[in-house]
């Protein structure tokens, strides 16, 4: 009894100081998801449509890609969206732009990874817009001559933010946000702390650091398909990976499969990509996630 007591103090001096460190920008960033959410998502996802009729060409996955990021919505919101522009005859390597940064980067996730520190922040940024002009580019290429996807059953959702009362529009927002996030965050700091107390720091940064680089970037790829649940989540985790040796690429890895490989995030994307393009878009983040974690690492 005595020794679980003990345990216990340690686990909650971990969970608290880990609490401490990143609580305030987990409120942030829920605060500054909502505003974009009430207040900006219509003319974000106004300016994604004007694209429609453009003649950009294949320089149109550019723009597309910071357009998903900037929108606030998840995958589920996202997939109706895009639906609804393919019906208005948006090019499809356009639409994989937008949807697959829409999957891996949002604003509010954006100030979770604050957290992290500039240089992770900017790596996030960078991969996850990357990656979405790279599926952009892919679909253009290989898919010119026949449809990438299937948006058939898809229907818009209706909008949630309608209270006439700006405020009560703004903290409804802000209290789906908490309900859906809270949880998860609560359950990363945890997971945190018991990794801090009960995993050797040494032996983790000597298979996720530097010195490993190719093996540890393939390691930390892997493992965000299993371990991803929410980016509010991971945050935690990836915080204490990071302070206990993890290599800045390999936590690149784990940021681009994690959100991409995110298991409800699967199940909507093999709707509408069918069995082949689900293949085709799984070993695309793979190899994406694992040459990026391999580039960060060379000039990190």
């Amino acid at each position: 009894m005595v020794l679980l007591r003990r345990e216990l103090i340690y686990i909650w001096y971990y969970f608290d100081i880990q609490l401490r460190q990143i609580f305030w920008y987990w409120v942030a960033g829920m605060a500054i998801g909502s505003l974009i959410s009430v207040f900006a998502k219509d003319k974000i996802h106004h300016l994604f449509g004007s694209m429609s009729g453009k003649k950009w060409g294949i320089l149109g996955v550019i723009p597309a890609s910071a357009l998903g990021i900037l929108s606030p919505l998840c995958m589920y919101g996202t997939i109706p969206i895009a639906a609804s522009f393919a019906k208005k005859g948006m090019r499809e390597d356009w639409l994989g732009a937008f949807m697959m940064s829409s999957i891996l980067l949002n604003p509010q996730l954006m100030v979770y990874s604050a957290s992290l520190g500039t240089a992770a922040m900017m790596v996030r940024l960078v991969s996850c817009t990357l990656c979405g002009i790279g599926a952009g580019v892919l679909i253009a290429v290989f898919f010119q001559k026949k449809p990438f996807f299937d948006f058939q059953g898809f229907e818009q959702r209706q909008n949630r933010d309608t209270d006439p009362d700006i405020l009560l529009r703004f903290l409804k927002n802000l209290g789906r946000n908490i309900r859906a996030t809270g949880g998860w965050f609560l359950l990363g700091v945890l997971l945190s702390a018991l990794f801090q107390r009960y995993v050797p720091s040494d032996s983790f940064a000597e298979l996720f650091g530097s010195a490993n680089e190719g093996f540890g970037v393939l390691m930390a790829a892997t493992i965000g398909v299993p371990l991803y649940a929410c980016g509010g989540g991971t945050i935690p985790l990836l915080q204490a990976w990071l302070m206990d040796g993890m290599s800045m690429g390999s936590a690149a890895a784990f940021m681009i499969t994690g959100p991409a490989t995110k298991i409800t995030n699967l199940g909507a994307l093999k709707i509408c990509l069918g069995i082949r393009h689900f293949i085709f878009y799984l070993a695309f983040v793979m190899l994406f996630s694992f040459l990026t974690g391999l580039f960060v690492n060379l000039i990190l």
